[in-house]
């Protein structure tokens, strides 16, 4: 027979939901074979762009968690799809343009995540509605998405994939500049070149050091 487990009455206490999503967003870049903690760098960053709009510490909270979990709904995409090497057929891409809304789903569950959730569901959506899952445009898309989907796109071109060497921060800041009013908002990227020296930094260090608990 197992031994039960004995609990302390602290035990409730000391649960810390904080960090069980942190682990939650690990887990999911590990299946995806995110060995930098990309979720983590994201939402780290996101939160230099948000606090130049915000000061709410509830609202950045949301925000974080908004950015940490926007990748949730790949949880239920096949390994065959998401781990592919080579360009996903149009049946597989239907089935990766559902995690937006499937992440959405799960985190709507959440007590107190509203803001994050629709973070979640349109963190994949473009400025001049050309994204998924709805194709929202301009300020239809919330703020804490469209401050989001600049960072996502700076993370990923200055970090090294399998198959290629990640590019300079000027290189992804030309990058972003240039796709202002189309596939983002020009106030997320007015605010990135606000917070350039500090996003600089970040990334040169790779920083993924955040504690929510802070705000």
């Amino acid at each position: 027979m197992l031994d039960r487990a004995n609990p302390g009455p602290d035990d409730a206490e000391s649960f810390s939901p904080a960090a069980f999503v942190e682990a939650l967003a690990e887990a999911l870049d590990l299946r995806e074979r995110e060995t930098g903690l990309h979720s983590r760098r994201v939402a780290c960053h996101t939160q230099v762009l948000a606090r130049q709009f915000a000061d709410d510490p509830a609202v950045l909270r949301q925000i974080y968690w908004g950015a940490l979990l926007h990748d949730l709904g790949k949880i239920g995409v096949p390994d065959e799809i998401l781990l592919k090497a080579s360009p996903l057929d149009a049946e597989e891409w239907a089935v990766m343009r559902r995690h937006p809304d499937d992440g959405f789903r799960i985190v709507s569950h959440l007590p107190n995540m509203s803001v994050a959730a629709q973070i979640v569901q349109c963190h994949e959506e473009r400025f001049d509605g050309s994204g998924y899952p709805r194709g929202l445009a301009g300020n239809a898309i919330p703020l804490g998405a469209r401050l989001f989907a600049v960072i996502d796109t700076l993370d990923a071109m200055t970090s090294d994939r399998p198959y290629r060497a990640g590019v300079s921060f000027d290189a992804a800041k030309t990058e972003i500049l240039a796709m202002a009013g189309t596939q983002f908002d020009p106030l997320a990227v007015s605010a990135m070149i606000r917070a350039e020296a500090e996003l600089r930094k970040m990334v040169t260090m790779k920083c993924a050091q955040f504690d929510v608990r802070s705000i």
